[in-house]
């Protein structure tokens, strides 16, 4: 093979890794490119690598990749953005978590770069946005749109009908909003206030500059993230582990509270 075509360049951003034998490390990273790979960086652990501080999950890095026979190898790799605020907060790294998990469950090996350019952008929002859990909620839509599972928030899917404003049902198996007689008993379906309606519709049509300002209840927080993370593990069918990781530190955050804490993360 030329060398030419076995030396390739990439953007990337560093999903999760894995330690491999004594000193290499096996990564799954995300390109506007490729799609999503499964790299090894040899040697990335030795105290004398200058590849690991580039390597961090979550870090966005421009890559020099080798083509290898099973996977590619990390040649060279300079950080672009390590969003350093994640590591300074663990509930906004726990986000950032979630995000990574969700883009590695649903991506495969493709070009899909608007799908790139959305965790690069959220993983900016969640490291330094005034309300990360807004960013994430934009997301899991943004992120549902892209890989084809955009879920039916406008008609009843039952029985066609335009949704009314007023409470909803919502079916994962069916994928989108039921109308109270359509949902009403129906197994599997979930009810839907109005207000978590009203935003997750906002959220699905509305870019994310005229939704971030938004301030919504507690209850509504409460409810769209119940629902998403239950839509999503019915999509994927397996649990998700970021979540339960996040329900963690908000307990300790409720039992042990810290004064710097910002309670729009």
């Amino acid at each position: 093979m030329p060398s030419r075509s076995r030396i390739y360049r990439t953007e990337a951003v560093v999903l999760r890794r894995l330690d491999l034998g004594e000193a290499d490390r096996l990564l799954t990273v995300y390109t506007p490119d490729h799609g999503k790979l499964r790299l090894v960086a040899k040697g990335v652990r030795r105290p004398s690598s200058r590849k690991a501080g580039h390597l961090e999950p979550f870090t966005r890095a421009d890559l020099l990749l080798a083509r290898g026979r099973e996977l590619d190898i990390i040649t060279q790799a300079q950080a672009l953005d390590q969003f350093p605020q994640l590591r300074d907060d663990l509930l906004r790294l726990g986000m950032a978590s979630y995000v990574a998990e969700l883009l590695d469950r649903f991506a495969v090996q493709e070009e899909n770069r608007l799908l790139y350019d959305l965790l690069v952008e959220t993983l900016a929002r969640v490291a330094r946005g005034a309300d990360a859990r807004l960013a994430v909620r934009y997301f899991e839509l943004r992120l549902l749109d892209l890989v084809g599972f955009r879920p039916e928030l406008l008609r009843c899917l039952g029985c066609d009908q335009a949704v009314q404003p007023e409470a909803q049902f919502f079916s994962a198996e069916q994928g989108g909003v039921l109308c109270p007689c359509c949902g009403q008993g129906r197994q599997g379906a979930r009810r839907l206030s109005l207000p978590a309606l009203k935003v997750l519709r906002h959220l699905q049509r509305s870019p994310y500059e005229a939704i971030e300002k938004l301030q919504l209840r507690e209850a509504v927080y409460a409810e769209l993230e119940g629902l998403m993370e239950w839509y999503l593990t019915y999509l994927l069918e397996r649990r998700l582990n970021a979540p339960a990781f996040l329900r963690h530190i908000r307990h300790l955050d409720a039992t042990h509270p810290r004064p710097d804490r910002d309670p729009a993360a």
